[in-house]
C-alpha cells in the first residue's frame, strides 16, 4: 500500500506559492492577514 502523502515542491508552489497568492485579490488578503500576523513564513 502507497503511502497517501506524496510531496512534490513545484506543485506545492505553484498551488500555494507567493506568486500565486500575489496573482489574486483574496490572496493578496491571505498575505496581508499573516503580515499582520507576524507570520514567519508567509508562504510555502
Amino acid at each position: 500500500m502507497s503511502k497517501t502523502y506524496n510531496p512534490k515542491k513545484k506543485k506545492r508552489a505553484t498551488t500555494h506559492g507567493f506568486l500565486v497568492r500575489q496573482s489574486t485579490k483574496p490572496g493578496k488578503a491571505v498575505i496581508k492577514k499573516r503580515r499582520q500576523k507576524g507570520r514567519a513564513k508567509l508562504t510555502v
